[in-house]
């Protein structure tokens, strides 16, 4: 049981910062996601708490007990940090059985035989894995040999797991089974586990708490729902979520009492409460609105937007509908779509209690009509 406490880390290469001034608390129990795109810092973060990389600057403590301080020219060996990691590409050893590729770090602990052998059919039957003792690594599926992985590592009995994209390699139907395999070790373990990942999905259904990077900075850290309902920023706004928010600009207008969007090519009446945002201070604008809050029709409604059907695509128990807006494309996912055509003159709407206007400047979220739900 373990807290994970990181401090002001920077790792550069050359003037690439990987790593810019991180700081994460990631509390004991927790499933701690980092997430984001290719090259955002995630595993870089994820190898600095393992001790393989050394960062220029900053410190990470477990618990009480500092493990790395580049202040201090201090770092804790790998193999005394009592960790236990779990790769993309799973690092069985092809030559040995699965047996005894989950007994292996065991024997380096020298543990008694008979002790080893309960442990590892002890882990195997907690991932089904109990009958491929005696097989070898090349006859095993992707998911089995993930298994075997998880299985290796939760024989260290380590402090804390990191886990670098270990469902990458399997495929969409296994992924699925896998994350709720994962899900339910967490919960039978409570152990401190912290999951590299850039798969959102991956990071809503499983992760307790979730801190998205970009560029080597840290955009937000919070619970799934918050994450996809109060996204901090445009750069998160469009991460999450799948298909992402879609977002129209424009500029505030205020006019005899009401407050609007003004695109350009049309104009949306917007909440009242908006009056509070000071539209001189945020001239530009970004209206940001998740697909399943965009609502069309055939006949013209209040505060309607006029479009055309560009794509309808089925989803299998959704569909969703491309929208052409005064030539932006917007999305709106339904369940049912009630003999829509492509080229179809519509309606659009907004759900208003689900509106984010973002400062197309800095980025900022300004407002959130949720936040006051």
């Amino acid at each position: 049981m373990t807290n994970v406490k990181i401090r002001n880390l920077v790792k550069k290469y050359g003037d690439i910062y990987a790593l810019n001034k991180i700081d994460l608390d990631i509390k004991d129990g927790e499933l701690f996601i980092l997430l984001g795109p290719s090259g955002c810092g995630k595993s870089t973060t994820l190898y600095s708490i393992a001790g393989l990389i050394k960062p220029q600057e900053g410190e990470i403590w477990f618990d009480e007990k500092l493990i790395t301080s580049a202040e201090k020219k201090y770092s804790e060996s790998p193999q005394d940090r009592n960790i236990a990691m779990v790769f993309q590409d799973y690092a069985i050893y092809p030559h040995m059985t699965v047996f005894k590729n989950i007994a292996f770090p065991l024997q380096i602990l020298n543990k008694h035989r008979e002790e080893i052998k309960k442990i590892v059919i002890d882990a195997a039957k907690s991932l089904g894995i109990e009958d491929l003792l005696e097989r070898k690594p090349k006859q095993l599926s992707g998911g089995q040999r993930q298994r075997v992985a998880l299985a290796r590592a939760i024989v260290r009995e380590p402090n804390v797991f990191l886990m670098d994209e270990p469902l990458s390699n399997l495929d969409a139907k296994l992924r699925v089974f896998a994350r709720a395999e994962l899900k339910r070790l967490h919960k039978r373990l409570g152990i401190t586990i912290i999951y590299v990942t850039h798969d959102q999905i991956e990071a809503l259904s499983m992760g307790t708490t979730i801190a998205i990077l970009n560029k080597g900075k840290i955009e937000q850290v919070g619970k799934p729902s918050e994450i996809y309902n109060f996204p901090k920023n445009l750069f998160v706004a469009g991460f999450i979520g799948s298909p992402p928010m879609n977002m129209l600009d424009g500029s505030l207008k205020k006019d005899n009492g009401n407050i609007y969007l003004d695109c350009g090519f049309t104009e949306y009446k917007l909440p009242n409460e908006l009056h509070k945002i000071n539209n001189e201070k945020h001239k530009e604008i970004v209206l940001g609105i998740r697909p399943e809050d965009v609502f069309i029709s055939r006949e013209i409604v209040n505060n309607s937007v006029r479009a055309i059907i560009d794509i309808i695509e089925s989803m299998g128990r959704e569909f969703e509908i491309h929208i052409d807006v005064g030539g932006k494309i917007l999305i709106s996912v339904l369940r049912k779509i009630e003999n829509f055509s492509i080229g179809d003159e519509i309606y659009l709407t907004f759900n208003d209690k689900k509106l984010h206007l973002f400062d197309k400047k800095t980025g900022e979220n300004i407002f959130a009509s949720n936040f006051n739900d």
